[in-house]
């Protein structure tokens, strides 16, 4: 099914074809390529004000995900929607990180997210970073990258 890749921001330059050809990959690793998925990039602004609403934090974020769960429709492959806050996450990369890269792990954890992965409590935390690092790991095998789960060190980890 589809990946829709949206650019509501004019703040951060974006390549979509990069983070759509990676998160496709991610996606078949996961195995969740028949599912529809949307991706919006925002800029601070907006993902101050949707994190306000939604979980009543009135700060930039760097990604919020929105399981589309419809119990009545059972044969609805629609995983839902990740909120990428891009301008968050450019001020956010150390400067030996390559933005793009940094893109790629933040949608992989807003998915994860999508798939019922939570990182509340140091249990869930270790689900979600062996998820995230299998994943990524997996990613990297295909395209010759290095990417680290966002995740890592949150509650004491590698």
């Amino acid at each position: 099914m589809s990946l829709v890749i949206r650019n509501l921001q004019r703040v951060i330059p974006i390549r979509r074809a990069p983070l759509r050809s990676k998160i496709e990959i991610v996606r078949r690793i996961l195995g969740v390529q028949k599912f529809d998925l949307g991706i919006i990039c925002v800029d601070n602004k907006n993902i101050q004000h949707i994190n306000r609403i939604y979980r009543d934090r009135n700060v930039p974020t760097d990604v919020l995900s929105f399981p589309f769960h419809e119990p009545d429709f059972p044969d609805d492959y629609n995983l839902g929607d990740i909120f990428l806050g891009v301008e968050y996450i450019f001020h956010q990369c150390k400067e030996n990180e390559d933005y793009n890269d940094v893109l790629t792990v933040t949608a992989t954890h807003g998915l994860c997210h999508l798939l019922g992965f939570t990182h509340g409590t140091e249990a869930e935390w270790q689900q979600m970073f062996q998820k995230e690092k299998a994943v990524l790991d997996e990613l990297g095998r295909r395209t010759g990258t290095r990417l680290q789960p966002l995740t890592r060190g949150l509650f004491g980890g590698s």
